[in-house]
């Protein structure tokens, strides 16, 4: 392909694609430049059909680079970046699910795409960047698909919306939104904030949605030049007769009743039995294609449920387990329910059900984050499991995969804003959400019972936060849709719903948002009325919340760590240290503490026993305390000259006591009165102008 740029003014920079440069082999291939941050974006599609079955297998890789900032990191043997970091793992993530929605559901050629990035500029983050070039990829590559989309960043610094802020804006402001969609639809979201109120997130939305439209405008330009004619995908498909008789069965068997119980486990068995009816005549009739017309009839099954969820909900405002549109399922918080844990809080919401431990740990068990953009430490972190056993199936635990580190991290974001300052509470917090049950939004669960554990454990919070998952059911095919709004959407709702909209906060404002479709998008005005409904149901749910716990505990856990912060001066901390950390390392061998000292000569010292804490600090105060004239101390005497005795009066510091400050009376020898090792009451008489301690033993009391 010839060598060719395209240039946008997006953002007060430009944002410049290339292609015909790199990769010539992929289908479709560019580089996505904002700044200095560049990004290649690759896309491939098999020729055939996958082996996989059952879903249509979209790959999507983020590859950091540390070479991109200029970075050389890893242990001392191994250079290579190995797996991906959580950050990159979430931008991969951003980018599936914006690409995804706009793929034919039955489509089976194996789809890859990557994005490499090859240069980090430290101000425009490549996740946006990313979401651009793998769009651009995809338009004017051959890979049968339905975009464009585009993405940008949001913030807000005083009160002002800012499109695609650095990274210092982001750090100022109150909120950081990643909004993606195509030109007239939003169809991705992803949003830390600030307590930002519902309205005023409402304007960033419209905000990002009218920069997203001119991105996916200018890339549609670009396909329309130079953009390769769409190949057929290989789609699971049989002959309609086929297809029809399928559907019949399904309805004739009672799909559409056995879709509404409000039992999950009555709702698999009854759909199963429908299932192995379609089964059955699949069998009969085509024995020899059995295989591959069992997958068509899944497809069938799943489109015909669709439908049925669809007609009711819009047609009648019917729900699957007999709800109103805007009800909570039944909720209970409990805390404290395990005894030697920091704090502990189960959320039930129906069916779902997640039990959060709080772990408080010192200031050194913060997490080091060392990636291509970021080298920072974390004093606050969620991790969220998903065991096969929550859903009622078997399968390997292995290690968390993109969905856990993705909820993971939503359920982090939300808290942040309401955790107390280091300075308030110096303590490293690790929260574990165990999911025991799932059935609809285990991350907001996961969220709820976060709140419930840390106020459990004692940590001062400003406010609790709670969350929710909303729905909704779009019209499709119309020119102006109808659509309704669901609360609290349990998993079959997310499943043949059009959105997952996750929404955290307080009682003043938004947290944090997660959105994906299964459509092609949603407005800005049914999002407006999704962010109204999910206000109130938080209020609701944040209710139960206080009735359970109304503030966090005034005492912490007797298993708690006990830290003792003090401030000494920077110049000191080296006597603290000492040579090769010998003086620290003794403190700690003795004492049994955990010292973390940080550079503006904060010391935090961590002990589950109050006395060997305070003896800690005591020999740390006596490091470094700094002497002054009038002080009397109790002195050992180190070394005897004929002027006087130098004796000790803290470790490491040493005075002088003149010949003439030993006694009242005269005396011709040192060694007559004083003797090393020698403990005398010494009074501090005066601190020269280089440092010299003076001291008299005649002024603190008489020595015969």
């Amino acid at each position: 392909m010839e060598r060719k740029k395209w240039s946008l003014q997006i953002g007060g920079r430009i944002l410049e694609i290339e292609t015909g440069l790199l990769a010539g082999q992929a289908n479709g291939a560019v580089t996505a430049r904002y700044g200095d941050t560049v990004v290649l974006a690759t896309a491939v599609m098999s020729k055939g059909a996958s082996r996989v079955s059952g879903y249509f297998p979209l790959m999507v890789d983020f590859e950091e680079r540390y070479y991109a900032a200029g970075k050389i990191k890893g242990s001392r043997f191994i250079k290579r970046e190995g797996r991906p970091s959580d950050d990159a793992i979430l931008s991969g993530r951003a980018v599936d699910r914006t690409v995804r929605p706009l793929f034919n559901h039955r489509m089976r050629n194996d789809v890859q795409v990557i994005l490499t990035v090859l240069s980090y500029d430290g101000e425009n983050d490549p996740d946006t960047v990313s979401i651009v070039a793998a769009s651009t990829a995809l338009s004017i590559s051959d890979i049968p698909w339905a975009g464009p989309v585009a993405a940008v960043r949001v913030g807000q610094v005083n009160g002002e919306f800012i499109l695609n802020p650095v990274n210092g804006e982001l750090e100022e402001g109150n909120l950081d939104l990643v909004i993606s969609g195509t030109s007239d639809k939003i169809n991705m979201i992803e949003c830390a904030a600030k307590e930002v109120p519902e309205e005023e997130m409402a304007k960033a939305f419209a905000f990002g949605k009218e920069a997203v439209s001119k991105i996916a405008n200018f890339i549609s330009e670009i396909q329309k030049e130079v953009g390769k004619a769409k190949n057929a995908p290989t789609l699971v498909a049989g002959t309609s007769e086929f297809e029809a008789k399928v559907k019949e069965i399904l309805l004739s068997e009672g799909l559409a009743e056995a879709l509404y119980d409000k039992d999950k486990k009555v709702i698999e068995e009854k759909t199963k039995t429908i299932q192995e009816k379609v089964d059955e005549y699949i069998k009969t009739t085509f024995p020899e294609e059995f295989n591959k017309l069992q997958e068509i009839a899944e497809i069938v099954f799943e489109e015909v449920s669709d439908e049925i969820v669809h007609q009711n909900i819009l047609e009648k405002e019917q729900r699957p387990d007999g709800r109103k549109l805007d009800e909570v399922r039944h909720i209970e918080c409990l805390t404290g329910i395990l005894p030697r844990t920091h704090g502990t809080g189960l959320f039930t919401r129906g069916e779902t059900q997640a039990l959060t431990v709080t772990t408080l740990g010192s200031p050194g068990d913060q997490q080091v984050i060392d990636t291509m953009e970021v080298d920072m430490k974390k004093r606050y972190i969620h991790l969220y499991n998903f065991p096969p056993y929550s859903v009622g199936e078997v399968r390997p635990m292995r290690g968390p995969g993109r969905r856990e580190v993705g909820h993971g991290a939503l359920a982090e974001k939300a808290l942040v804003p309401v955790l107390p300052s280091k300075d308030e509470f110096p303590y490293t917090m690790l929260l574990v959400s165990e999911v025991l049950s799932s059935n609809g939004s285990s991350s907001m669960a996961s969220t709820c019972g976060s709140t419930l554990s840390l106020m459990d454990a004692g940590v001062p919070i400003k406010r609790p936060v709670s969350g929710i998952a909303m729905g909704i059911i779009v019209e499709q095919g119309a020119e102006n849709p109808k659509f309704k709004v669901l609360t609290d959407i349990q998993g079959l709702e997310d499943h043949y719903g059009d959105m997952d909209f996750k929404a955290a906060g307080t009682e003043l404002g938004l947290t944090a948002l997660q959105m994906d479709v299964k459509v092609d998008g949603v407005t800005v005005e049914m999002l407006t009325a999704v962010l109204k409904q999910s206000q109130i149901n938080r209020m609701e749910i944040l209710k139960h919340i206080t009735d359970a716990i109304p503030a966090p505990r005034t005492e912490m856990s007797q298993y708690a760590p006990r830290i003792i912060i003090m401030k000494i001066n920077p110049d000191k901390i080296r006597k603290v240290i000492g040579t090769g950390g010998k003086i620290i390392n003794e403190i700690i061998d003795e004492t049994g503490v955990q010292i973390d000292i940080e550079d503006d000569g904060s010391v935090f010292i961590t002990s589950p026993d109050a006395g060997s804490a305070a003896k800690a600090q005591k020999w740390i105060d006596n490091l470094t305390h700094e002497v002054k004239p009038g002080e009397i101390f109790n002195a050992r005497v180190t070394r005897i000259m004929n002027f006087g005795a130098f004796a000790e009066i803290l470790p490491g510091q040493e005075g002088l006591i003149h010949i003439s400050e030993i006694s009242d009376r005269r005396i011709d020898r040192v060694e007559d009165v004083l003797k090393v090792g020698d403990v005398v009451p010494v009074k501090v008489k005066e601190i020269d102008n280089q440092g010299r301690i003076n001291l008299s033993a005649r002024a603190a009391t008489k020595i015969d």
